[in-house]
């Protein structure tokens, strides 16, 4: 069987804070990854989805577990070794103002990772380099400006070639979009998609926008609290969501339809990291919870056929999600502007 282009398993990252406390920011992670689809992680601030994208980007080590990239541990990877596996995975950041050096003009943005991995030199790092600009809609002339020349969103722009300069098969996007104008977002993620359908790149995006993952990710891990508590294909996770979480998540989106809400977004805040409460972690802000939810570890992933796998252990009796949800639940700003930009660009081609 051909193994997963990537996963993670078991992953735990804990943080010492003052006072000898511990917070736990991701507790006993399993993802996978296939080539060529998009994976979003979603949930609230806090979470831990950022904290998950670094360990998957090995910039942060996990306290136990494993991450996984074609087979291969890469937990033990040294040398250059390491640099082919930075060099295979690669990370867009949330804000495009402070990921890019403001002392360094695009050429040398684009050409540095090139050299650093030795796939060419300095005239051929150039020539691509100009290639790059204009395959994420800039232009080759833009190669001797600086950063603060650009926009935000053109910024991103630069951001994505300079990921993809190296020849990535995975790219972790952290909240790629979130500072950026909504008409800006759609132009991004459209961005994305066609590079996706052109490139076969796998991508792991993070979020905490329904709307725009709706639109792009093929699959969706939900977390709360460090842990993953449902993961699912896209439609399946809008149109049947199986954990109180997710269903909180989808009430406390905005839709045009507001007076069709089918379930109230969960009151109250996430726990204390340092102290999360036993049993599910959901449970004080679950208007579902029985007894059972609130005692013992907090319940593991299982499985509801079809991809689709949650970790309440009450999934099969809550109540049906009556009206049409999926595709209606999440109708935001965002989405409409995301369509009506593809719209507009494919009639112009």
């Amino acid at each position: 069987m051909t193994p997963r282009l990537l996963a993670a398993e078991g992953l735990h990252k804990a943080y010492r804070l003052p006072g000898g406390r511990t917070l736990l920011a991701v507790d006993g992670v399993d993802l996978h990854l296939d080539r060529g689809e998009t994976l979003a992680v979603v949930g609230e601030s806090g979470c831990g989805k950022s904290t998950l994208g670094r360990l998957l980007l090995r910039l942060e080590q996990p306290d136990a577990g494993r991450m996984v990239l074609d087979g291969v541990d890469v937990g033990g990877l040294r040398g250059g070794a390491l640099q082919t596996m930075r060099r295979r995975v690669q990370v867009v950041f949330q804000d495009p103002y402070a990921s890019l050096d403001p002392r360094q003009r695009i050429r040398a943005v684009l050409t540095r990772p090139m050299r650093l991995h030795g796939l060419c030199d300095g005239a051929e790092a150039s020539r691509r380099a100009a290639a790059l600009l204009e395959r994420v809609g800039l232009q080759a002339a833009h190669l001797d400006r600086l950063p603060h020349e650009f926009s935000g969103g053109q910024r991103q722009r630069i951001a994505i070639a300079r990921a993809l300069s190296v020849g990535p098969e995975v790219i972790v996007c952290d909240e790629p979009v979130s500072a950026l104008d909504v008409s800006v977002q759609a132009q991004v993620i459209n961005l994305l998609q066609d590079l996706q359908r052109d490139t076969g790149i796998a991508l792991v995006f993070i979020s905490h926008d329904l709307a725009v993952v709706r639109h792009l990710a093929h699959r969706v891990a939900v977390m709360y609290a460090g842990r993953v508590v449902e993961t699912a294909p896209a439609d399946r996770l809008f149109g049947e969501p199986s954990h109180p979480y997710t269903r909180a998540l989808l009430a406390a989106a905005p839709r045009i339809d507001m007076g069709a809400r089918l379930h109230e977004a969960a009151a109250g805040e996430p726990p204390d990291p340092s102290a999360p409460p036993p049993g599910c972690r959901f449970a004080p802000r679950c208007p579902y919870v029985q007894p059972a939810c609130r005692t013992g570890e907090h319940p593991a992933l299982r499985s509801l056929g079809e991809g689709h796998a949650t970790a309440c252990l009450f999934a099969e009796t809550l109540p049906r999600m009556g009206g049409q949800v999926g595709p209606i639940a999440v109708v935001t700003e965002t989405s409409a502007r995301i369509a009506a930009y593809r719209r507009a660009r494919d009639a112009a081609h």
